[in-house]
């Protein structure tokens, strides 16, 4: 049984000893310990003032995205009010094109009119749905084309100066489509 005694002494002395160790290790790092703590301590504190500096950064920005946002939105808004409002007055304008058409030449059958009128509302739409301002420019100049020959059909027709009944320039330019 002294053995065994003497073995728990020897566990117990290791144990004491272990004990002491570290007692003397966080004795010696007491400051070192506290130093890290303090540093984290600060660290915290500083990702903490970071966060929060980025997140009144981002609510700004988002607020100032909020108004550009709206205020584009606005602006493209009261841009198609206004094409919607320019298409309706090019309709009205060809709507007195047709009648023009038929009031200029009673005898001129009502489908060549309507395929006129027709003709230039087709030049409109492709006018109105280009995707490219060089697409555009090319079907308002047709637009344009097709118009002026029908206005100038009709006065020479007005005038006397033209020996057909019919629209012919109008009719030659709508065939060379």
């Amino acid at each position: 049984m002294h053995k065994i005694g003497q073995w728990g002494e020897h566990i117990i002395d290791f144990w004491r000893s272990l004990k002491d160790d570290r007692l003397s290790w966080r004795i010696n790092n007491q400051a070192q310990q506290q130093q890290l703590k303090h540093l984290q301590a600060l660290s915290e504190h500083d990702l903490a003032g970071q966060l929060k500096t980025r997140s009144v950064q981002l609510e700004y920005e988002l607020a100032a995205l909020k108004t550009t946002h709206q205020t584009q939105m606005n602006m493209l808004k009261t841009k198609c009010r206004q094409d919607i409002k320019d298409y309706k007055q090019y309709l009205a304008a060809l709507d007195q094109l047709k009648i023009a058409i038929q009031t200029r030449y009673p005898q001129l059958p009502d489908v060549v009119a309507f395929t006129i009128h027709h003709h230039a509302k087709q030049l409109l739409n492709a006018m109105w749905e280009a995707e490219t301002v060089d697409e555009k420019m090319q079907q308002e100049m047709q637009l344009i084309r097709l118009m002026t020959t029908v206005q100038e059909d009709a006065r020479l027709y007005l005038n006397g100066d033209s020996p057909s009944q019919l629209p012919e320039k109008t009719l030659q330019l709508l065939q060379r489509k």
